[in-house]
């Protein structure tokens, strides 16, 4: 069941954020859209509401009671880049707005936006594991929470192998084709 709730509460963000985006650019009530856009966090709600029930009712906790805080985790670490992802898309294409603003490709900016994802996905980790923590001390009973556990060591699997991109991009860096610069010339030669 709860893998089902899980299911749902994906389908529910998306449906809930494209209906306020809709309302807010199709029907021009950004006010309302706004308010819409505020219900998102809503489903979280649910999913965290919906796995505590199901394990203070006696349940053991399997696979989906693990999905279930990794989903929370990243859904509350980058459910408002992707509001702000799709929000600059529908005001590109339904108001007039400016064009979204591409991620970096080179120098700086995007290793800077690599530290900025992994932040997050950091924070994802904190949230999901201080979650599945919580369910551990709540159930009390470390027969029934084990696979908790396995799922602290994923998240941080994800996590570790998601470093690669930041650390790789800050050590190698690409450049574009005007950052390259012309090889330096040597000493003057001498003449005879």
């Amino acid at each position: 069941m709860l893998l089902g709730v899980i299911a749902a509460c994906e389908v529910g963000f998306w449906i809930i954020l494209f209906a306020g985006l809709a309302v807010r650019y199709l029907l021009r009530r950004p006010r309302l859209g706004g308010l819409l856009l505020l219900c998102v966090p809503l489903v979280d709600v649910v999913l965290l509401t919906t796995t505590v029930l199901d394990l203070r009712g006696g349940a053991t906790a399997n696979f989906t009671h693990g999905l279930s805080a990794a989903y929370l985790g990243y859904s509350v670490a980058f459910g408002h880049s992707w509001v702000r992802w799709a929000d600059a898309r529908f005001a590109h294409r339904y108001a007039g707005g400016p064009p979204p603003t591409p991620k970096p490709k080179h120098g700086r900016a995007r290793i800077r936006y690599e530290w900025v994802e992994f932040g997050k996905a950091t924070i994802a980790w904190a949230i999901g594991c201080g979650v599945l923590l919580a369910m551990i001390v709540m159930v009390g009973d470390p027969e029934r929470t084990r696979e908790l556990m396995g799922w602290a060591a994923r998240l941080t699997v994800v996590l570790a192998i998601w470093a690669i991109w930041p650390v790789s991009w800050t050590f190698w860096p690409s450049r574009s084709k005007g950052d390259e610069q012309a090889p330096t010339p040597g000493p003057p030669a001498s003449r005879r």
